[in-house]
């Protein structure tokens, strides 16, 4: 029997199903019912239970919309959405899943979920039992004592932070009994609650940390400084002393219920599994059937290993610490350990390859790397016929092409990996223990003893197999298997192709580069040193505010316990009051370039080849945009001419041949019109006009050939900044103007441009209404946040919810545009190599005499990729280095 410590376990219900049903994509029951909110917070208590063992149970529900705080204030929790449908459907389930569990729940009219919880550990710490209560609202806070802790979601199904007294005090600098006054003060508009209006967080923190309470602060308000802040608690006391009111928790209810009824001595496996059963949740009924635990049992986990060849030896899985030379030539991936593959025909064949794993149905065995093995013999099971189920077949085809084995995209290969990242890619790049945990509640052990290694290197792969049904129907379902088939997968193996080809760097100029660096460097220093009027370390934060702020006297913005604040932003504000603080910025992102980059790229040259080998990540992002690492070639800075020169020593492999950068023209604003169907716009795009030219025409109301610089700026600023939500202190802070002209300007937009307001407010709402957006491909991306109860966070979900359409389109075109080159190359017979992809931008390397087909074949895949109401447009340069093919 397992050793439970004393622990009252009590969940907020509402706010666990709120978050669990925002946090998880869709999902059904058999009966067709919506189950995704079921799902999570039965993932959550199994996960509380295994984790926290309590000895006691309970979860709060809140019973109806009235509850007595309304008769104090009838506005209360006014301004809240409605719950979804789906959600509101999911309730009744989610409280027959806790009958399954044998886990009590409590609701009471008038009284809110916060109000039992509240009550329950008042009277478990008057009975001395520790409690531990779950919810994702933070006003529950201010019921953590020596004996109540909180944990609090913070993303996901299962990730909390938890929250002791002193946890409280490092995140408001306030006792958990202060969290009312908090919310007396500042308000909380998630429910309505009104506080001082003008009172921030900041201020709020302030004035109790000097007076305690909203009472003393009221009692003491005429020796607070400032003359609005004094006025606002004088007008506004009253709704003060409401508002910590309304924020307080009622820790009374009538609720007769003794500490021993809550006590939990487990579920009954059968009653459970019957009900994961009724739900569909299949991974669940394993979980607690005790079918993926890490018993080493051979009968449960059968792998059988026997020799393939005279040549191929069976050996033990061992750990290998030191890098070999191809390892290194593959930027500091892990070892490979070997292949691993069953015997069994009802079992499948199964890889471990460095992390990266496969598995068929072709019967084989472990094999280890060993520089004698002639390991081409392996190629043809690759380009065999049978289905071939890998963990990130990206870094297997780069693995075993330093080994002489090909993979090639249409030898039915599937891969877990990304079908898991595009069912929820806000989890971005997951492990296959995490996969294999979301998709089938299985855990893997950390620490195997040397003799089941092996054994669990299999268990690991056959979970390939489990996964990739259940994620193939779910991508049907969601519309994304054209997506995953015909997009991710083949671009999968292109990325390997050029992370293996690299990109040739002219080691000499690079380093040149650098002692250029330096001595602009050197010449900024002494200029700095001379209008500071003494010398400094410049790099140094505390030194720097000193001389800006007490020895120039410039005005400073904020200082923190540490001394002024030296940050980009703020000295970025000051640029136009002293030329010191220019010549700062400068030195900053000088330094950053010959540190980061020039020393960076310097060190990731691979001493053989001669040549970057960087690393794509193609399931990252939650847009769905590629990155790369290790370096990060789609960094580096070219809005200065130093950074922009960084790319002459990007270098074609040959004398003779050529760069060519294709570049898509306003990616983003042409999805935009088509997305929007804005005919302003549209017409704009069709006539090929310059269109910030065309926007600061219409938005200042004159002709063409009137525009300014300064005006094609500025609508340049509020072109891209409407495609990312921007708002008008966004676009004040980019212009240098005020919060009142930005947001004439912004409203002067929209009214040249109705439609494009339309359809932003209108994704928003269909965001709240199924929480997720989708791309022209459906790719989806969820946002939980999209009904968060903070304004700020709220906000940040809804400008996501415009954006994202917007840039993960732009990011699928150019995947597709990638995919289609790949083929167009292979089939041309032409010399020319993809080599990067930055963004917008593709790079290749050709020939001198291929130039002119390749520009022609690039602007004609990468311009007919996909078919919008407005045309793509491609920008071709070609030169003799990547900085000349601009």
């Amino acid at each position: 029997m397992v050793e439970r410590n004393p622990l009252l376990v009590i969940v907020d219900g509402n706010s666990i199903a709120y978050r669990v049903f925002f946090a998880l994509p869709p999902l059904t029951d058999p009966q067709g019912r919506p189950s995704q909110a079921v799902y999570g917070f039965a993932m959550m208590l199994l996960r509380l239970l295994e984790q926290k063992k309590p000895t006691h149970m309970a979860v709060a529900f809140d019973k109806g919309k009235q509850t007595f705080r309304h008769e104090w204030y009838t506005d209360y929790k006014g301004t809240r959405e409605k719950t979804p449908d789906d959600l509101v459907q999911q309730f009744p389930y989610i409280r027959e899943l806790l009958e399954a569990f044998s886990i009590p729940y409590f609701e009471i009219d008038q009284y809110e979920a916060d109000d039992i919880i509240g009550t329950l550990s008042r009277q478990a710490e008057e009975e001395g039992l520790p409690t531990l209560i779950v919810s994702g609202d933070k006003d529950l806070l201010q019921l953590v004592t020596p004996t109540v802790r909180a944990a609090l979601t913070k993303k996901g199904v299962t990730d909390m932070d938890e929250y002791d007294e002193d946890a409280v005090y490092n995140r408001f600098q306030l006792s958990p009994k202060q969290i009312v006054d908090l919310k007396g003060l500042m308000g909380d508009p998630s429910d309505h609650i009104p506080g001082v209006p003008g009172v921030g967080e900041k201020t709020a923190i302030k004035l109790l940390q000097t007076y305690e309470t909203v009472e003393n602060v009221l009692l003491n308000k005429e020796e607070v400084s400032g003359n609005k802040l004094r006025e606002r608690l004088t007008e506004h006391a009253e709704q003060a002393l409401l508002s910590k009111r309304l924020a307080t928790i009622h820790r009374h209810v009538p609720l007769d219920v003794p500490l021993s009824k809550l006590e939990y001595p487990g579920y009954d496996v059968q009653r459970l599994k019957k009900a994961f059963h009724s739900y569909g949740f299949r991974s669940l009924i394993d979980k607690i059937s005790g079918e993926m635990t890490t018993s080493t049992n051979p009968d449960k986990n059968h792998v059988e290993t026997s020799e393939v060849s005279d040549n191929w030896t069976i050996q033990q899985i061992r750990h290998i610490e030191t890098r070999s030379e191809w390892s290194d030539f593959l930027n500091q991936l892990a070892d490979p350990l070997g292949i691993l593959f069953h015997f069994s025909d009802k079992t499948s064949v199964s890889s471990e390859i460095s992390g990266v794993m496969l598995a068929s149905s072709k019967s084989a065995t472990f094999v280890s790397f060993e520089k004698e093995l002639d390991m081409s013999d392996l190629q043809e099971f690759f380009n065999g016929p049978e289905e071939k189920v890998t963990f990130n077949v990206k870094e297997m085809a780069v693995l075993l092409d330093a080994h002489g084995i090909t993979l090639y995209p249409d030898h039915n290969f599937q891969d877990v990996m990304l079908a898991g990242y595009l069912l929820n890619p806000s989890e971005g790049e997951l492990t296959l223990e995490q996969l294999a945990e979301r998709e089938l509640s299985l855990s893997f052990p950390k620490n195997v003893p040397v003799e089941n290694e092996l054994l669990w290197l299999g268990r690991r792969a056959h979970s390939l197999v489990e996964m990739l049904n259940g994620l193939l129907e779910a991508l049907s379902a969601q519309e994304m298997d054209d997506l995953y088939r015909n997009v991710e997968m083949p671009l999968a193996f292109v990325l390997a192709g050029m992370e293996v080809c690299g990109f040739r760097v002219d080691e000499k100029l690079l380093k040149e580069i650098g002692k250029e660096l330096d001595q602009s460097l050197q010449a900024l220093t002494k200029t700095i040193y001379q209008m500071a009027g003494t010398e400094f370390n410049i790099q140094s934060p505390k030194q720097l505010g000193e001389i800006l702020f007490d020895k120039l006297g410039l005005p400073a913005e904020k200082k923190t316990k540490t001394g002024y604040s030296t940050a980009a932003d703020v000295l970025e504000r000051l640029a136009p009051t002293h030329e010191i603080v220019q010549n700062i910025l400068d030195y900053r992102q000088l330094s950053k370039l010959k540190s980061t980059y020039v020393e960076g790229l310097l060190k990731v040259i691979h001493k053989d080849t001669g040549r970057i080998h960087t690393r794509f990540h193609q399931a990252l992002t939650a847009t769905g945009r590629l990155s790369s690492s290790d370096p990060n070639l789609q960094n580096i800075p070219i809005r200065m001419e130093e950074g922009r020169r960084l790319r002459k020593a990007f270098l074609p492999t040959y004398p003779d041949w050529k760069i060519l950068s294709a570049d898509y023209s306003q990616i983003e604003l042409r999805v935009l019109a088509h997305l929007s169907g804005d005919e302003a716009l549209i017409e704009a795009f069709r006539q090929d006009m310059d269109i910030h030219t065309r926007t600061a025409a219409d938005v200042f109301e004159v002709s063409p050939d009137q525009v300014t610089p300064l005006m094609r700026r500025q609508a340049k600023a509020v072109n891209f900044g409407i495609v990312y939500g921007i708002s008008d202190f966004g676009l004040a802070q980019n212009l240098n103007i005020s919060r009142k002209e930005a947001n004439r300007f912004i409203e002067n937009y929209f009214s040249k441009f109705p439609q494009i307001y339309t359809y932003m407010q209108e994704t928003v709402e269909e965001a709240r209404k199924r929480g997720y957006v989708t791309t022209l491909l459906n790719r989806r991306r969820y946002l939980p946040d999209i009904h968060h109860k903070n304004y700020t966070i709220r906000s940040f979900a809804e400008r996501t919810a415009m954006n994202t359409p917007i840039q993960g389109t732009a990011a699928d075109i150019i995947k597709l545009a990638m995919v289609r080159m790949d083929h167009a190359l292979k089939i041309s017979n032409l010399h020319a190599r993809m080599l990067l992809q930055v963004h917008d931008e593709l790079i290749f390397e050709c020939p001198q005499s291929e130039v002119v087909l390749l520009s022609q074949l690039v602007k004609e895949q990468m311009e007919t990729s996909i078919l919008l109401t407005v045309p793509l447009k491609v920008d071709v340069h070609v030169g003799d280095s990547w900085y000349d093919a601009k």
